[in-house]
């Protein structure tokens, strides 16, 4: 594996945001935002993706999200604003003078990397994997989801629809109190906010994930998007080599 550095960069507010790079500074950046409850390390860098886009040419910068791994992880309200996730996407372009990249997403990562340029972030390619038209606007009902699991964490066993996120949040170690207050700072983008993403798009998702909607809908909602299936569900597609072919094929 390439060399893999760590620094924390601090948000618009001083929250310290826990930021991996790996490749050559002089190669082109991409941006990588991970899921809900999981971490840089989780996602882009255990299965190969991060790797395989050094290996493309590209250096790729991975923050963990406000709330996850080794992220400042604040338990006051004031600290998860509205869009706070897409502020900090911004807040981490002008520090680290991000002026010609692409960003990509999984799942809350990619709901985060549309609300960051629906807010103005604006990168030169952009990935949205895990994701559906139906999620990107309706984020209360997944909200409300983990937000019961979170709440009935000891109680909930196997067989219970939240097993398996509460399963997940005990792998990871989730700071609960600071995910439910982050969870409930998820702004909604409707069809119609889609509009102003116009920059070339791939949607990529499992040909069994359907957590998130319709990833084709999403495709053909997007004014200059493809899409492209890989096999898995939602909590597997992402540890598929496939997501990282992906996205060296549309990227590179």
């Amino acid at each position: 594996m390439s060399d893999l550095t760590t620094e924390h960069v601090p948000s618009f507010d001083g929250a310290k945001l826990a930021v991996h790079r790996m490749g050559e500074r002089a190669g082109r950046s991409v941006l990588l935002l991970h899921g809900l409850f999981s971490s840089a390390e989780m996602n882009w860098i255990r299965f190969g993706h991060a790797q395989k886009l050094v290996d493309a040419g590209f250096e790729v910068i991975m923050p963990d999200l406000r709330a996850h791994g080794e992220s400042d992880k604040p338990h006051d309200s004031a600290a998860y604003p509205p869009d706070v996730l897409a502020k900090d996407v911004a807040a981490l372009v002008d520090a680290l003078e991000l002026a010609d990249f692409d960003l990509v997403g999984f799942s809350l990562g990619s709901r985060t990397a549309v609300r960051a340029v629906i807010t103005g972030v604006t990168p030169r390619r952009l990935v949205l994997s895990g994701m559906g038209l139906e999620g990107l606007a309706g984020w209360s009902r997944r909200a409300d989801f983990f937000i019961d699991a979170i709440d009935r964490f000891d109680e909930v066993k196997r067989g219970d629809p939240a097993f398996m996120a509460v399963s997940f949040m005990k792998t990871m170690n989730v700071d609960r109190e600071a995910a439910r207050l982050l969870l409930q700072s998820v702004s909604d983008t409707t069809p119609e906010d889609l509009a102003v993403i116009t920059m070339p798009a791939l949607v990529v998702c499992g040909d069994k994930d359907q957590d998130n909607g319709s990833a084709p809908s999403l495709a053909e909602a997007l004014p200059d998007a493809i899409y492209a299936e890989i096999p898995g569900t939602h909590m597997s597609s992402v540890t598929e080599g496939a997501l990282g072919d992906a996205l060296v094929g549309f990227l590179d």
